[in-house]
C-alpha cells in the first residue's frame, strides 16, 4: 500500500442502477454478488437512499428496511451508505422533525455506517435535523455540497464560484462533518475545476474529502483524476456494467490507472472482473431500461442544458405519454429560462423535478398556468433560501396574490409543520403498528398506503416485477392469425397501459405485451384492474360496458375536470355533492412525483368522481364532473 492511497465508494448498488435501470434493480439479483462486492476491500458501499426507498416500495413490491438488513448480513466487512436529501429524507417534501429523527435512528439500527447528507439549495438550515440525528446515532456524517453552474459553464460567476463552494464546505465542517462530499449530478465539472476546486477545499479544510460526480457529459473519469492529484481522499465509482452513460466512472480502469502510482487504490482487479461478469448475467432482465438509439454513451449537451440524466429521462416519458414529444426542443428551451426566474437552484433531486415539471406545465399549458404544489411552497420559501433572487413577477403570479404569505427568511422552512409520526400510526393502526411502516406511510401516503396492503397481503404484486427474471430475453411469442381473424385494419399505436407479461407454454418461456382495451374510457389500467379482467364478471362488465366506469354521463352545461398530462390521482379534494366555485381545488395529481392541484373550471355541484385515489391516469381522462 501506498502511503495516500486513493479510497473508492462503489455505488454499483444504489446510484449506478438509479442512473441507468430507472432504480430498478431487485434485491435478489444482487444477493448473490454481495459477499464478492464486500471482498474487495471498498472504503464504503452505497446501497441506500436516493429513489431506492420510493422505488422499491412503488415497483417492486419489495421492503426497502428487510434490504438493507440483508445487505448489513452479507456486508458485515464493508461500512454501508445512504443518500439522504436532508429535510426531505427519501421523499420530495420536507418533514416534520419527528419524521426524520426516527428515520435516521431506525436507518442507523438497521445497517446503514456512513450518512450522506444534502440539500438541494446548499441551504444549511435543511440539514441541522439530520445533521444531529446522524451525529446522535455515532454514525459517520458526510455532509454534501450541490455542485452546479450558471450559463457560464465553468467554475465561476456570480454564484458558483469558488469562494461559494469553499465557504459552503466550511459552513458544513463547523457543523460536525466528518466528511465534505461534492456531488456533482449532471457531470458539469471540468477537470481543471476540478483541481482547483479541491485544492480550495483541502487547503480550507480539515475533514476528508470526497467526489462523487456522473459520466453523463464525458467528462467524470478526467475530472476524477485531476480530483486525485488535487488530493480527494475519495472518489465513488461504479461496475463496469452499470458505469458511463449517466451513470458513475468505472472502478476497473481507475484502479488500473492508479495502478503503481502514489494514490494507489489497493483493489485488486482480478476480484472486480469476475463480478462485472456476474453483474451482467443479470442486466437482460432489465433490457427495456438500457436499450436506447443513442449511438454516444456521452451527452454532451448537458454542458449547455445542465438537465442530469435523470431529470432528462423523465422529460422524455412525460412528454411522451403526453403526446408532445415534438416539443422536447422547447422544454430545454425553458428549462435554463425557468431556473433563473426560479433563483438558480441546483437541479438535483427535489428541485430537478420541480424545475422539469415546470418548465413542462410553461411550454404545454403556458408559462405557470399550472403550478405544482411543490413550486409553491418553494417560492413562498418553504424548501429554503434559493441561491439567487427569485424572478419577482414569477412570484407574482404563482403565489397569486398571496406574497404576504411567503416565509420570512430568518425562520427555519420547517418551522411551521406539526409533529407527523402520530397521525401515521393512527392512519394504518388496521394494517401494522411496525414503526417501519409507520415510516413509510409517513413518507408516501398514497403508494406507500398501497405497498403496505401488498406487503401485508390485502392487495396482490405489481404482475410485471413479480414476474420479470433474467430469462427476459427469451422470443418473443409469434403467431398466425387464422384466415376468420386476419384483418386489413392498421395496427393501432401502443398507449402508456402496455403491461409486459411472461407467457409459459409447454416448457417454453415467451414475454408478451398487452394494451387493455376498456369500454367505458380511455384511461390507464392500473395493475389491479388487468388482473381483475381476468375475473368472469369484471371481464363481462368490461365486454358489455357495464362497469362503473361506462356510467358515467357528462351532459351538456356538465364541466369536465381532465387529467393534463400523465400521472398518478392521488386523492381528490371534494366530495361528489358538494358545492364548488371556480378555481377550488378538486384533485390533485401527481406527475414526475411533483403534486398539482386541478381546480374547477366554473362554480356548481360535484356530479361525478369516478377514479379511485391511487390510479394511473392518462392525458384527458376524467377525473371530475361538475354540474351547473
Amino acid at each position: 500500500m501506498t502511503a495516500n492511497p486513493i479510497k473508492i465508494t462503489d455505488t454499483t448498488f444504489r446510484d449506478a442502477h438509479q442512473s441507468l435501470l430507472a432504480t430498478r434493480l431487485k434485491t435478489s439479483d444482487m444477493e448473490p454478488m454481495a459477499a464478492g462486492m464486500d471482498a474487495v476491500g471498498f472504503h464504503s458501499m452505497e446501497v441506500w437512499g436516493g429513489a431506492t426507498f420510493d422505488v422499491a416500495t412503488r415497483y417492486l413490491a419489495e421492503d426497502p428496511w428487510k434490504r438493507l438488513r440483508t445487505f448489513k448480513r452479507l456486508i458485515p466487512n464493508t461500512p454501508l451508505a445512504m443518500l439522504l436529501r436532508g429535510q426531505s429524507l427519501v421523499g420530495y417534501r420536507a418533514y416534520a422533525d419527528d419524521v426524520v429523527e426516527d428515520f435516521v435512528a431506525r436507518a442507523a439500527e438497521t445497517g446503514i455506517d456512513n450518512f450522506r447528507v444534502f440539500d438541494a439549495l446548499n441551504d444549511e438550515r435543511n440539514l441541522e435535523t439530520a445533521a444531529r440525528a446522524v451525529t446522535r446515532s455515532g454514525k459517520h456524517l458526510q455532509m454534501t455540497i450541490c455542485y452546479s453552474l450558471t450559463e457560464e459553464g465553468r467554475l465561476g460567476g456570480a454564484i458558483y464560484n469558488l469562494e461559494y463552494f469553499v465557504e459552503r464546505a466550511r459552513r458544513f465542517e463547523q457543523m460536525g462533518a466528518d466528511s465534505i462530499c461534492v456531488k456533482d449530478m449532471a457531470g458539469l465539472m471540468a477537470p481543471y475545476d476540478a483541481h482547483e476546486l479541491f485544492q480550495a477545499l483541502k487547503a480550507a479544510l480539515k475533514v476528508p474529502l470526497q467526489f462523487h460526480t456522473h459520466y453523463t457529459s464525458g467528462m467524470a473519469s478526467m475530472s476524477v483524476l485531476k480530483a486525485v492529484e488535487a488530493g480527494v481522499d475519495i472518489v465513488d465509482a461504479c461496475l463496469s456494467p452499470l458505469a458511463l452513460r449517466t451513470s458513475q466512472p468505472a472502478v476497473e480502469p481507475l484502479v488500473m490507472s492508479l495502478a503503481g502510482t502514489d494514490r494507489d487504490s489497493g483493489l485488486d482487479l482480478a476480484k472486480l472482473l469476475p463480478l462485472g461478469d456476474q453483474l451482467e448475467s443479470v442486466l437482460p432482465a432489465y433490457k427495456e431500461y438500457l436499450d436506447t438509439p443513442k449511438a454516444s454513451v456521452i451527452d454532451a449537451k448537458v454542458l449547455s442544458h445542465q438537465i442530469p440524466g435523470g431529470m432528462a429521462s423523465n422529460l422524455l416519458s412525460q412528454l411522451r405519454d403526453a403526446d408532445a414529444i415534438e416539443r422536447l426542443g422547447e422544454v430545454l428551451q425553458e428549462i435554463p429560462r425557468t431556473r433563473k426566474e426560479l433563483g438558480y437552484p441546483p437541479l438535483v433531486t427535489p428541485m430537478s423535478q420541480m424545475v422539469g415539471t415546470q418548465a413542462v406545465s410553461n411550454v404545454l399549458f403556458g408559462r405557470y398556468e399550472m403550478v405544482s404544489e411543490q413550486v409553491k411552497h418553494y417560492v413562498g420559501g418553504r424548501y429554503g433560501r434559493p441561491p439567487a433572487a427569485l424572478d419577482p413577477d414569477v412570484v407574482k403570479q404563482v403565489l397569486k396574490g398571496e406574497e404576504d404569505g411567503r416565509l420570512a427568511e430568518d425562520l427555519h422552512p420547517t418551522a411551521d409543520l406539526e409533529p407527523e409520526l402520530d397521525a401515521a400510526r393512527e392512519a394504518i393502526k388496521d394494517i401494522s403498528d411496525d414503526p417501519h411502516d409507520v415510516l413509510i406511510y409517513a413518507l408516501y401516503p398514497t403508494t406507500g398506503l398501497k405497498f403496505l396492503r401488498i406487503k401485508h397481503g390485502l392487495e396482490p404484486p405489481p404482475v410485471e416485477e413479480k414476474l420479470r427474471t433474467p430469462d427476459a430475453v427469451a422470443p418473443t411469442l409469434k403467431t398466425t392469425p387464422s384466415p376468420a381473424t386476419r384483418s386489413r385494419a392498421p395496427v393501432p399505436p401502443k398507449s402508456p397501459r402496455v403491461r409486459t407479461f411472461n407467457v409459459f407454454v409447454g416448457g417454453e418461456y415467451y414475454q408478451v405485451e398487452v394494451d387493455p382495451v376498456q369500454a367505458g374510457r380511455g384511461a390507464a389500467a392500473t395493475i389491479d384492474e388487468l388482473e381483475g379482467f381476468a375475473d368472469e364478471d369484471e371481464a363481462q362488465a368490461a365486454a358489455d360496458g357495464s362497469g362503473p366506469d361506462s356510467a358515467l354521463v357528462v351532459e351538456p352545461g356538465d364541466a369536465t375536470v381532465v387529467a393534463p398530462m400523465p400521472g398518478l390521482l392521488l386523492r381528490y379534494s371534494v366530495d361528489v355533492g358538494q358545492h364548488v366555485d371556480a378555481g377550488d381545488a378538486v384533485a390533485v395529481l401527481e406527475a414526475m412525483k411533483m403534486e398539482t392541484s386541478l381546480p374547477s373550471p366554473m362554480a356548481g355541484t360535484v356530479k361525478a368522481l369516478p377514479l379511485a385515489s391511487g390510479s394511473s391516469v392518462v392525458k384527458d381522462d376524467i377525473l371530475a364532473v361538475i354540474s351547473p
